[in-house]
């Protein structure tokens, strides 16, 4: 695995996600908790930044449309999505974000 640095712990809101581009890819990081997730930003129903919607409950919000999407499994839990968005694995050190992006945790490949 190759984790690239992405931020500080601190810089993602509690409530919101944070995108950040890394490799070729632009990832959304959200937290639950003192949970960190990583997924790609881009709602599967629709071309839309995951990183504009709201985050609770363990889940991101498509702005647009309405649908949310697991932090864990990236799977969407009510429509109109129906596909998950790709997974990737997190790593915490020191009081920062590395993520892997070339590795995903659902099999899901990034669009």
């Amino acid at each position: 695995m190759t984790f690239h640095r992405a931020c500080a712990l601190t810089d993602i809101p509690e409530d919101e996600g944070l995108a950040v581009d890394l490799e070729e890819l632009t990832v959304v990081l959200a937290r639950d908790g003192e949970d960190v997730y990583a997924l790609q930003d881009l709602c599967s129903h629709a071309a839309v930044p995951l990183s504009e919607g709201e985050v609770a409950d363990c889940q991101i919000e498509c702005w647009l449309h309405g649908s949310m999407f697991d932090l864990r499994s990236g799977k969407p839990t009510n429509l109109p999505a129906t596909e998950p968005v790709a997974t990737f694995p997190v790593d915490l050190r020191d009081g920062d974000v590395y993520v892997d992006v070339d590795t995903t945790l659902n099999g899901v490949t990034p669009a």
